[in-house]
């Protein structure tokens, strides 16, 4: 049988490979510390609270008296105490414990790879065919992508950057990540503002993700030839915020990444992108702690950008939204490949207590058919990376194609950087802004809400 090949174990084999690499399996992680969100207006009165009924002092709290967030390591007797506090109207408005989060990348195959298995699945449909003797309407070829790489991306075509007179002129967009190649050839001359909130670790980018999703939102308009083929950046003229959030690994808790947004909005930044994130499952509500900070963000002026994630299989499995991009003040974004359909891994609206898809960027479809993936820069100085197939044997590079919602995140941030320069628009006007102006797409609004980011012209 078909079914019982070398090729088809072999092929089983890398299926399972590929579903124990994805976050889908990932188990949700805590870290012994809870995120307390305390009333802005008396913020001392939520830290006596939180004293007061632990016996924890505030020198040994993580303050961040911009956003009204402790961060508290509580063990189940003070933890118990404190609820007891909440309960009874005491100035705490939140208890939640500190996640871990996770660079958001798709489940890829190389495309070789991705053609072979084409090539192999045609195959066996005309031996099928054959054998059965039966009279098939013969399929539709598969076209060419809608867009294709050129002069630019084809996220960039899609979204109608290159047609856009903007640069993103006197705009700061931050980007929480794996911090950024510093010495990355096509940052060199740019304003670039950079901060650390992992222990140990320098923003340096040993990852790479992070200098990709920059790469994104904020690469030159110009990238230097002939290393790199194609315009690929969005808002060239913006101010950078490079805020290590996760480390080289790809990982970081909950209590670095509200560091970094506390630290963006300090610096008056207007937008921030978060190509990061946790696994969520049905019934799951959203943060409140990342709420009441993203509703302050935008009182402020500052729009918080967040991927949707990445744990779906589709058609047959869609995962919920993932944290903190179910939040309802923050912007959810999925992804789309070439033809303008839903990437098979992109996260959907089926939780009905906040986990929205507010737009959708470009992210590609993680090696699969239409290709191809998001092509930006890459760090040269990373670690070795593992793979569904082991480590990476391929050496570091300025550039690299990848998928996932991810990447159609900084291409959301970086064009609310156009609009942020055209319009002067900041917060929840900014938000409006980009939904009025998204192009509809023919799917449904549980996948890509509006439809597809557009570029203002």
């Amino acid at each position: 049988m078909v079914g019982d090949t070398w090729y088809s174990r072999k092929l089983n084999r890398r299926e399972n490979s590929l579903m124990t690499y994805s976050s889908l399996n990932r188990p949700i992680q805590t870290t012994g510390r809870y995120i307390i969100v305390l009333p802005e207006e008396d913020l001392s009165s939520g830290i006596s609270a939180i004293t007061n009924s632990t016996g924890v002092r505030e020198s040994d709290m993580s303050v961040l008296s911009n956003l009204g967030i402790a961060v508290v390591t509580l063990d189940p007797d003070r933890l118990q105490s404190l609820s007891s506090a909440v309960a009874g109207s005491e100035p705490v408005l939140s208890v939640e414990p500190e996640q871990i989060m996770y660079a958001l990348s798709g489940n890829r195959i190389s495309e070789s790879t991705a053609h072979y298995l084409q090539g192999y699945k045609d195959a066996i449909t005309h031996l099928v065919d054959n054998l059965t003797a039966e009279t098939v309407t013969s399929p539709q070829k598969v076209t060419a992508a809608a867009f294709s790489d050129g002069v630019a991306t084809w996220g960039l075509q899609a979204t109608n950057v290159i047609n856009s007179k903007y640069s993103g002129a006197g705009i700061k967009v931050a980007v929480l990540d794996t911090g950024l190649d510093l010495k990355h050839p096509d940052f060199v001359g740019r304003a670039i503002t950079s901060e650390s909130f992992i222990k140990g670790e320098a923003v340096q980018d040993l990852n790479g993700h992070g200098t990709h999703c920059i790469g994104t939102a904020c690469g030159p308009f110009n990238p230097p030839a002939p290393a790199s083929p194609m315009r690929y950046g969005i808002a060239y003229n913006a101010e950078i915020f490079a805020g290590k959030v996760l480390s080289n690994q790809g990982s970081g808790p909950d209590g670095g990444i509200l560091e970094g947004i506390s630290w963006a909005i300090a610096n008056n930044c207007d937008i921030i992108s978060m190509s990061l994130g946790a696994r969520t499952f049905p019934g799951d509500p959203f943060p409140r702690s990342y709420e009441r900070i993203a509703q302050r963000a935008l009182r402020r002026g500052t729009l918080i950008i967040a991927a949707t994630g990445n744990e779906s299989s589709r058609p047959g499995f869609i995962s919920p939204v993932g944290r903190p991009a179910n939040c309802p003040s923050i912007m959810g974004v999925a992804a789309v490949h070439p033809d303008l359909g839903v990437s098979f891994y992109s996260n959907g609206a089926i939780n009905p207590n906040g986990g929205e898809v507010n737009i959708a960027g470009p992210g590609g479809n993680a090696g699969q058919p239409p290709l191809p993936e998001i092509y930006s820069t890459y760090s040269t100085d990373t670690i070795p990376q593992m793979t569904p197939f082991g480590i990476d044997p391929n050496p570091p590079s300025r550039y690299k194609a990848i998928s996932g919602t991810s990447m159609a995140t900084p291409h959301v941030a970086g064009i609310a950087a156009l609009y942020a320069e055209s319009t002067g628009k900041r917060g929840m006007d900014l938000w409006n802004v980009l939904i009025a102006n998204a192009k509809t797409l023919p799917l449904p609004v549980t996948d890509v809400g509006v439809g597809l980011v557009q570029a203002p012209i």
